[in-house]
């Protein structure tokens, strides 16, 4: 998110050691870590879930994809499939179990 050194650190905990003064400040710091886990736990659940989120919609796009691939080649399976007969109807052979030598 935000880099924090050292120094940042250090200011940050001087200025607020006199705006605060020493009775208050550990009071302070704790709801302040207290804050800081509750928002950094927001933060993992939400990349979480949003993560869950975009695998299962690219998941549902395979899904279709696989569908798709499976419609068509059920429909070239029977286009292939009818062809023959009809290629047999037109030449005038139409015996069906390719007995023509009887």
């Amino acid at each position: 998110m935000f880099e924090l050194g050292f120094g940042k650190l250090l200011l940050i905990g001087i200025v607020a050691l006199i705006v605060l003064g020493p009775e208050r400040l550990p009071k302070a710091a704790r709801l302040t870590g207290l804050w800081v886990r509750r928002v950094r736990a927001y933060w993992f659940n939400m990349r979480a879930e949003l993560e869950r989120e975009l695998a299962a919609e690219d998941m549902r796009k395979q899904l279709d994809s696989a569908k798709q691939a499976v419609h068509d080649a059920g429909a070239e399976v029977r286009q292939l499939s009818q062809a023959p007969l009809a290629d047999e109807t037109k030449t005038g052979t139409g015996d069906s179990h390719g007995d023509h030598a009887q």
